[in-house]
């Protein structure tokens, strides 16, 4: 009996990786019922749905509480607890996102991180043992200074005052005080699922390349640099860490360096920790055919977006990779030098985006199913 491996991410307003994995199942069983065993890892690389991917994948149970939100009020976050309560699966997007803040009310000089360490805090509360940390779709951009705070750091003026939340508030540190920090994190696997690799300043840093979508102007800009450049030189006074230019740290508005400076953590590939975590390459090894996808495949997708990573994973064992997207963007032929055998795009015809996201689903069971009747007439 032949086994088809099903690893897409979601496809971004329209299916989750489950509901994606579920319809190219459907579409493969209306032509092979008994003939083919199915295995559905819903993927991510870190960003948005990456809580929702390993909670499917994992078969997690759901725990909401309150916690403060990027402008300081009061939201409600959802985390994930798997592995029976070993391990805590968090999206910083939950508390501190983008999503939670009105488009007119977006001020990076005023959001924090709080919540998110809120939810860290409440899953070492739970007696997790390893904590996976998902930092995308920030609103943030204070050096994931709230985060320190609510996991008991300081961070204080030169008159001793602890900071007030938001990023240009970091213009005025003067001290980092770890001693008060949470003692649960020491005995804690931390691993910090990051989907970008910009460093923290300059160019292709946190503020100049992210902040202007969190509704930063140019003299924002400009407060926020210099805010995060002293936050910078501070951690290296205080804690002795040169975490600037590492990879990964202007990620979720700084929220990686400040990760890197006070807790710890290690930074990695948001699709590697999600592959290990599901032990993809397991079920990869007994496959016949791979099949990934995410809502759109460009010339992006090869810097370790999910397509690529699953494709990867697969080719160490030499395996058929079969790629679909919701829409083919520019660029996208380069995916075929990095694994992937074919990639399809899903809408079948002319129409408009509205219609195109709700019938996401039938279209791409519908895909599935003309390439299972392929595969078909091929065996």
């Amino acid at each position: 009996m032949k086994r088809l491996l099903i690893a897409p991410d979601s496809f971004k307003e329209s299916m989750t990786a489950m509901e994606a994995a579920k319809a190219i199942e459907r579409g493969f069983k209306r032509v092979f019922k008994d003939e083919w065993t199915y295995v559905k890892l819903p993927m991510a690389d870190g960003g948005e749905g990456t809580i929702q991917s390993l909670h499917d994948a994992l078969h997690g149970k759901w725990r909401t509480i309150t916690v403060t939100g990027p402008l300081g009020n009061k939201v409600e976050a959802t985390y994930s607890i798997a592995k029976q309560g070993e391990l805590a699966i968090i999206e910083m997007a939950e508390a501190s996102g983008l999503g939670l803040v009105a488009c007119k009310a977006r001020n990076p000089l005023l959001t924090t991180t709080y919540g998110t360490g809120e939810l860290v805090r409440d899953a070492l509360e739970q007696g997790v043992s390893h904590i996976i940390l998902g930092i995308g779709g920030s609103a943030t951009n204070d050096g994931g200074a709230g985060c320190i705070q609510a996991l008991g750091g300081r961070l204080k003026d030169k008159s001793g005052c602890e900071l007030p939340f938001g990023g240009a508030a970091l213009i005025d540190l003067e001290t980092i005080d770890l001693s008060q920090r949470d003692e649960r994190l020491n005995t804690v696997t931390f691993e910090v699922a990051c989907d970008v690799s910009n460093p923290l300043l300059g160019l292709r840093g946190a503020t100049m390349v992210y902040g202007p979508q969190k509704g930063a102007t140019p003299e924002h800009i400009l407060q926020l640099e210099a805010a995060l450049q002293r936050f910078a030189y501070v951690i290296k006074k205080d804690l002795k860490k040169d975490v600037a230019n590492e990879p990964g740290a202007g990620a979720a508005g700084g929220l990686g360096a400040g990760l890197l400076a006070a807790l710890n953590v290690q930074l990695r590939s948001g699709i590697d920790i999600v592959l290990e975590t599901t032990k993809f390459k397991q079920h990869a090894l007994n496959a016949d055919l791979v099949i990934t996808g995410e809502g759109k495949i460009d010339g992006q997708t090869i810097y370790g977006k999910t397509p690529i990573g699953v494709a990867q994973a697969a080719k160490l064992y030499k395996k058929t990779v079969i790629a679909v997207a919701g829409m083919l963007g520019e660029g996208h032929e380069a995916v075929y030098e990095h694994g992937i055998d074919a990639v399809f795009s899903l809408v079948p015809g002319p129409n408009n985006l509205e219609e195109a996201l709700e019938k996401g689903p039938e279209y791409l069971e519908q895909w599935a199913f003309n390439l299972a009747k392929v595969y078909a007439h091929m065996s």
